[in-house]
């Protein structure tokens, strides 16, 4: 088990060093706490991956040797449970995108995607948010474009706004275009110009 984790740890940093230096420094602490902007998304790699609170994945991270050792980082230099989800909250969505995005290229990708919607309820999960921004945000819709083959996320697209899927699916395929041979959807994805616009990419057809 050991073992798997820090394979996952390994990949995790491969991918989060990758990001660039502005995608870096929106993640990273402001304070300037010493601890790098892709020690924080290993950190929010690791917690997903183990469907753990903050402070489990931090516990975990700091008694783990070799963790320690990928993170470059000692004991007691870790930031607490508070600092990071500070730093999940600080950095937009696109750079979470560009983390999916890299960690799906880990993947021999088909090139034959599907997109959809789903939705979630967020009352509780965005309290904090509401106050802020007084708003009353209690679902979030989000667009998946998915590889039929693999199974795996290629792309999202979260709004609190529901837009229609002629105008958010565009935006999420498109983006992708150059790495897709078909796309598959339901009738609220289909609309002409969405067609045109594939069909006019360098690989993609539509069905």
């Amino acid at each position: 088990m050991q073992k798997i984790l820090f394979r996952f740890v390994k990949q995790a940093v491969s991918i989060a060093r990758k990001l660039t230096d502005a995608a870096l420094i929106q993640i990273s602490d402001p304070a300037g706490n010493g601890v790098a902007g892709w020690k924080h998304a290993v950190l929010h790699f690791l917690r997903e991956h183990m469907d753990a609170t903050l402070a489990e994945v931090l516990d975990w991270a700091e008694e783990m040797e070799r963790v320690r050792a990928a993170l470059v980082l000692e004991r007691g230099e870790f930031i607490g449970p508070s600092a990071l989800c500070k730093s999940l909250d600080r950095a937009p969505m696109a750079v979470w995108r560009e983390l999916l995005r890299l960690s799906s290229e880990l993947l021999d990708q088909s090139g034959h995607a599907a997109i959809d919607a789903t939705y979630f309820d967020r009352r509780e999960a965005s309290s904090h948010y509401l106050k802020r921004c007084d708003r009353d945000v209690q679902t979030v819709q989000a667009t998946f474009l998915v590889d039929t083959a693999q199974g795996a996320v290629i792309d999202v697209h979260c709004s609190a706004k529901w837009p229609n899927g002629t105008n958010v699916g565009p935006q999420v395929a498109l983006r992708n275009a150059g790495d897709l041979l078909s796309l598959a959807a339901d009738k609220g994805y289909d609309d002409m110009s969405f067609r045109e616009a594939l069909r006019a990419g360098p690989k993609a057809s539509v069905r």
